[in-house]
């Protein structure tokens, strides 16, 4: 038997990074995915597919990603019921991560020199100017 997803989407939130009462790390985020078709007026279409990391993989996760980044999940398709507090039975759906790639770099943050160090460059004169 064979239980194997793979993803490549864009994060729609940061990830939330929550801990157990055992101290077991424990992530989530949701994945938008490009669905491979257009419709009738060629409107694209998104699933949204919320994926769990866990242990280091969930500490990672929530260090190096955030909204909008570009990454491929390798994991397994999990599906759980559970019982509401009012005593309703529901079912999730959900990707358990065993790999997350990061596919686009994060952008790099501003520089900026410290004010005493910047001079700017002098204004060329008129007749200075080559053209």
């Amino acid at each position: 038997m064979l239980n194997r997803v793979v993803l490549i989407g864009r994060l729609t939130r940061d990830p939330e990074l929550r801990y157990l009462p055992s101290g077991q790390p424990v992530a989530t985020f949701t994945l938008a995915v490009d669905r491979p078709f257009a419709g009738p007026q060629g409107e694209r279409k998104a699933d949204f597919i919320p994926v769990v990391a866990w242990r280091k993989l969930a500490e990672q996760v929530s260090q190096h990603l955030a909204k909008g980044r570009l990454v491929a999940v390798d994991g397994r398709l999990q599906i759980r019921e559970y019982e509401t507090q009012d005593g309703q039975r529901r079912r999730a759906v959900e990707v358990v991560a065993d790999h997350v790639r990061f596919l686009d770099r994060k952008a790099p943050e501003p520089v900026e020199a410290p004010a005493e160090e910047f001079e700017p460059a002098p204004e060329p004169e008129e007749e200075d100017v080559p053209f």
